[in-house]
């Protein structure tokens, strides 16, 4: 059975980075990045961060806005980004089975591929789907879809690993069995659309694979 994954907080430790970077560049536009910020945007693409932050703060276009954080971000991550251990682990049991592994990314494409290739984690993946490369992003099954398109399967032959309600909304939606890892950034009820929800990633989850 294919598995498809998130990235940001599934696959790498990157949100801790991507919020120093977000932070950072918004400074310069005179905004105050708060946890409040942090906790409503999770899981969300840039554009509805732009719109967020639009609400309060006369924001230059956001293109600028979003050159800005991503400068940002690409040098921290470049320097810093590190994969989960047990993602990495697990990653690399599934692809030596030769299980079909996709990612399926709310970032954009130049975003994941920095994720993917600064971790090592390009190496185990199959085909990768960006929020640029689709109509909707999450909540919406478009990412999962197309991913499952990609690995030559039915979305309900696939597994979508998760961290987020939004994610899993979407995975749901695309009739995919979703398990859910917890990594300390919703509480438990919020995950709890999951089929599975565990503390970490291990290859056993995907005994179908």
């Amino acid at each position: 059975m294919p598995v498809v994954f998130d990235c940001d907080g599934v696959l790498v430790d990157s949100e801790s980075l991507a919020w120093t970077a977000i932070a950072a560049a918004m400074q310069h536009f005179g905004v105050t990045v708060t946890e409040t910020d942090r906790g409503n945007l999770v899981g969300h693409p840039f554009e509805y961060e732009y719109e967020y932050f639009s609400k309060t703060a006369d924001l230059p276009p956001i293109e600028s806005v979003g050159a800005a954080i991503s400068d940002e971000m690409f040098a921290l991550f470049e320097r810093h980004l590190e994969a989960f251990e047990d993602a990495k682990d697990t990653l690399e049991v599934l692809a030596r089975r030769g299980v079909g592994l996709a990612v399926a990314s709310t970032s954009a494409r130049t975003r994941l591929d920095v994720s993917l290739r600064a971790t090592g984690l390009a190496d185990f993946i199959t085909v990768s789907v960006a929020g640029d490369e689709v109509l909707a992003v999450k909540p919406a099954p478009d990412l999962f879809l197309r991913a499952a398109e990609l690995l030559g399967v039915a979305p309900e032959m696939c597994t979508a690993v998760e961290d987020s309600p939004v994610g899993i909304a979407a995975a749901k939606a695309a009739r995919m069995r979703v398990v859910a890892v917890d990594r300390g950034d919703f509480a438990p009820d919020e995950l709890s659309e999951a089929d599975v929800l565990v503390p970490r990633l291990t290859p056993a989850l995907f005994h179908g694979s």
